[in-house]
């Protein structure tokens, strides 16, 4: 049995496809939901900061394992 892939699966293969998949499913969000995600990405973006000054950045052990 052969597992075929749907054509627009393919168009989400290259970097603009998947751009644009991600602006449409962005588009389809309610107000909320935008807004949970934006709130999301800030606590993300607070945690990768504590980590960094924490000294638990990847890019540093690299450094000094070396």
């Amino acid at each position: 049995m052969e597992n075929q892939i749907p054509d627009d699966l393919w168009a989400e293969t290259t970097w603009e496809g998947n751009r644009r998949a991600q602006l449409r499913r962005a588009l389809e969000l309610t107000l909320r939901e935008r807004l949970q995600a934006v709130e999301d990405m800030g606590e993300v973006a607070q945690r990768f900061q504590e980590m960094r000054s924490r000294g638990n950045d990847p890019d540093r052990r690299k450094e000094t394992v070396e």
